[in-house]
């Protein structure tokens, strides 16, 4: 759930000050968007350890974490990574999968998320992007093209940067091209300044409130299945914070586009034309990478895979065939 769970609310400032600003404001507007209620107890959860062979399910050992990973489709077929984003989880990208069914996919929990470790550390974005290398590895797969969802786009550009010889192309959806093109505002920004009460509120949370911040992940009504409120939950306090610290750090010191302008690689963006969470105009940003292709989805907001998965899923089929047969 990514940038899709838990709206963020930037400002367009680029001092360190100021990221910790936009980033304690998403945080808010999670806990705020349903109310407070039932106090929970619990603030770390276990990590699936087991294997599913049927369903393509696993756990990848790898320094940092263990990983969860879910693989579909032929093994023989040309690879497609599927990276979620902040606070989300592999059920992300499930509405797109009857559409890439003849690829194989590989979906990633990023370490934090969904069924892999939460430890204290760990969470920057190239660390994020080298522990995914170092799963496809493990899994044997050689190349690939890399999509990433919002901050998982993040994570997907940090690893093209890093590894030429696995990624041979990159799409990205709804990720933000720059710090500053980030949308919205809190009106309890300051509780998240002072100690102690920013972990308080995250105890807070309920399902209502969650579904509630979720809601302005989407611009369409879509049904928001219960597996993605669960991934929230499932979340620490740490491995939330974190993770929307470090992808604030990464737009800060360098905008996506001008990460992936000289890589060469062949760059798919798709961007929801009423998308609440990123200025859609910023897609245009994608324009200064030679060649790339941009794609605005009328009508759909941040989440295109929920509320277009048709053609979302036929645009990222197209594009992972596409760069293949290069």
């Amino acid at each position: 759930m990514d940038e899709t769970t838990i709206p963020h609310h930037r400002r367009a400032d680029a001092t360190p000050s100021g990221r910790r600003s936009w980033s304690r404001r998403r945080r808010i507007t999670l806990l705020a968007a349903g109310g407070l209620a039932l106090l929970l107890a619990w603030n770390t959860v276990s990590v699936r350890t087991e294997t599913a062979e049927a369903s393509g399910e696993q756990i990848v050992r790898v320094p940092g974490g263990d990983i969860r990973v879910v693989q579909e489709g032929p093994p023989g077929a040309p690879a497609v990574v599927l990276l979620h984003g902040l606070a989300g989880s592999a059920a992300w990208w499930e509405p797109v999968l009857p559409a890439l069914r003849d690829l194989h996919v590989v979906r990633v929990d990023l370490l934090g998320h969904g069924g892999s470790a939460k430890p204290t550390d760990g969470y920057g974005i190239a660390e994020q992007a080298g522990r995914v290398g170092a799963v496809l590895d493990r899994l044997g797969v050689r190349r690939a093209t890399v999509v990433g969802h919002s901050t998982g786009g993040a994570v997907a550009t940090s690893l093209a940067e890093q590894r030429r010889d696995l990624v041979t192309a990159v799409a990205l959806v709804d990720t933000g091209p720059r710090a500053d093109a980030f949308l919205g505002d809190s009106f309890v920004a300051d509780l998240m300044t002072t100690p102690v009460v920013g972990e308080l509120i995250w105890r807070l949370r309920t399902d209502g409130a969650l579904r509630g911040a979720m809601s302005t992940a989407f611009t369409r009504e879509v049904r928001i299945p219960e597996e993605l409120v669960t991934d929230v939950r499932g979340m620490t306090y740490r491995s939330l914070t974190a993770t929307d610290e470090a992808v604030d750090a990464f737009l800060a010191e360098r905008p996506v586009p001008d990460r992936l302008a000289g890589l060469g690689l062949p760059v798919l963006v798709i961007f929801g034309a009423q998308d609440r969470r990123w200025q859609p105009s910023s897609a245009q940003d994608y324009r200064r990478i030679p060649h790339a292709r941009i794609e605005i989805l009328d009508g759909v907001g941040h989440t295109p895979m929920f509320e277009d998965p048709d053609t979302t899923g036929a645009l990222l089929h197209g594009f992972a065939v596409e760069t293949t047969s290069r």
